[in-house]
């Protein structure tokens, strides 16, 4: 069995790594956790054969994209579908959301899976001169899809929105008027402009102080109809400072992908549930980990969790928005999917640097499902990039 890979430097030689892990993961026990919800936002698998122009007409397979939603719930995880870690309006459209939602909410209900579901404005223009009526409209249309299925809603952040917006008063129009028609209580989404620079100066404010101030006051005047919030700022401190103020009803869903042990941990004041990215690319890690929590056993769960903070660092590094490409090229690592190809060709958004120090952080955070196979499919991915494994290039 071969533990070790030769793998590059940046001046072009390479370098022989040895693998710590030596032995596949034991089968994950299936997961059921109380002490803490937790989502995995899912990413999608690219039909490479399903399109002559993989950025202009994007074709899914939907096939693996629903075997890998069938193994995070195996695991007790939650979706969260059709959110950015599936390219959400960065290759993949409401068009295809749609069936996407559809498909996966089919899947849940055939296992009992839970699930929710992203709604968005996406298939409207985002430009100064809409009216705040044309985002209301593309937020009921999207709603009536995701809730008209049977899955909860995300109400995600608005590209429109903060196009056309002219004060937070705007903001708090166009959610009041979203709130008040929904059935059942949704997920706020505040995603920050790391994540999506069209989305800079949120709630009416590029102040994030300001604009946790107007998200508040929506939260507040809507308590009844929203089940919680995610907010995806990276910043630790303001996720802690706001989750103090939410009301009782109202839950705080991390979507620090920096942070998340601690967060998720808590404190004597409180703590937050789970809706990451990351828990895609660690979804074993994250359920053996919420697992031990829910036995009590605080060490355990940090050790788990803490062991994959720098790979989640590393993923999720600037340009932060190119982090499904990591996502992406762990599912392929571990088996998931038959390649490494993604809708809107993205998987060309990092380097071969980057997947280098990439697959060895996943090998110390131990989220290589098959050490073996995972050497296995990085020798192409390197060959493609030139480096050679006969011997190591002095």
């Amino acid at each position: 069995m071969t533990h070790f890979i030769y793998l590059p430097k940046q001046d072009g030689s390479t370098y022989k790594y040895e693998l710590s892990q030596k032995e596949p993961l034991p089968e994950p026990s299936e997961g059921t956790f109380k002490s803490r919800v937790a989502y995995s936002a899912a990413h999608v698998v690219a039909n490479p054969f399903g399109s002559d122009d993989p950025v202009k007409k994007p074709a899914i397979d939907w096939e693996q994209t629903m075997q890998y939603r069938h193994y995070l719930w195996s695991l007790g995880l939650s979706v969260a579908e059709a959110m950015d870690t599936a390219q959400r309006g960065m290759g993949l459209q409401w068009k295809h959301a749609k069936e996407l939602i559809t498909r996966s909410v089919k899947e849940a209900k055939s296992v009992g899976g839970k699930i929710a579901s992203g709604a968005g404005t996406d298939h409207l223009e985002p430009r100064p001169n809409i009216s705040l009526e044309d985002v209301v409209n593309a937020y009921e249309e999207q709603v009536s899809h995701v809730e008209g299925v049977g899955s909860k809603v995300i109400l995600m952040a608005s590209r429109a929105l903060a196009a056309c917006a002219k004060s937070p008063e705007d903001y708090e129009y166009v959610y009041g008027k979203i709130l008040d028609q929904v059935s059942q209580p949704v997920i706020l989404h505040w995603l920050g402009e790391m994540f999506d620079p069209n989305l800079s100066g949120y709630w009416g404010h590029h102040d994030s102080d300001k604009a946790m101030e107007v998200c508040l006051r929506i939260i507040e005047m809507h308590a009844d109809k929203i089940e919680g919030i995610k907010i995806s700022l990276l910043d630790d401190q303001k996720e802690i400072k706001m989750r103090r103020r939410l009301p009782e009803s109202v839950r705080m869903y991390t979507g620090d992908d920096f942070n998340y042990p601690s967060l998720i941990e808590g404190d004597e004041q409180g703590y937050s549930h789970a809706l990451l990215g990351i828990f895609d690319a660690i979804a074993p890690a994250a359920s053996a980990a919420l697992q031990e929590l829910d036995q009590g056993d605080v060490k355990g769960f940090r050790e788990t969790l803490d062991r994959t903070v720098p790979l989640a660092r590393h993923i999720f590094q600037n340009p932060t928005y190119a982090y499904k490409t990591g996502v992406v090229f762990l599912a392929y690592l571990n088996g998931h999917q038959p390649h490494f190809r993604m809708i809107a060709g993205a998987e060309s958004a990092r380097s071969i640097l980057h997947f280098t120090e990439l697959f060895e952080l996943a090998d110390k955070a131990n989220v290589l499902i098959d050490p073996e196979q995972a050497i296995a499919r990085m020798h192409p991915v390197l060959q493609l990039a030139g480096v050679q494994q006969m011997e190591a290039v002095k």
